[in-house]
């Protein structure tokens, strides 16, 4: 389950965060996870309460927004929406894509105290 070592580095990010800004407590944190990013949203949820344990970001919210996996597709020249790696284009059925975003996993922004 590497959702518990991503959920380690975020809470490490945040604590780097934290003595940099000034801040003692984290009450909320958004993340976005692209369809793409390999990364199981729940499973990271409930390792970011286990990793948050005696952190300043312990008992704060995790709200997670997903972002669409999004594609160049080479036959039609056109961005698309996809779901997964091996997806074809949904326009032409095209399977030369480049990904273009959706691959992601980022802190987006943090309520703090």
């Amino acid at each position: 389950m590497h959702e518990l070592s991503l959920a380690e580095s975020l809470v490490q990010l945040i604590e780097q965060a934290a003595t940099g800004q000034g801040f003692t407590r984290v009450r909320k944190a958004w993340l976005e996870i692209g369809a793409l990013a390999g990364v199981e949203p729940e499973a990271l949820r409930f390792g970011f309460e286990v990793a948050a344990r005696a952190s300043c970001a312990e008992g704060a919210a995790l709200e997670i927004l997903s972002v669409p996996g999004v594609a160049w597709c080479y036959a039609c020249c056109r961005s698309v929406t996809i779901a997964a790696y091996q997806d074809g284009c949904p326009e032409c059925g095209g399977l030369r894509l480049r990904v273009t975003g959706g691959d992601r996993l980022r802190l987006k922004e943090l309520e703090v105290e």
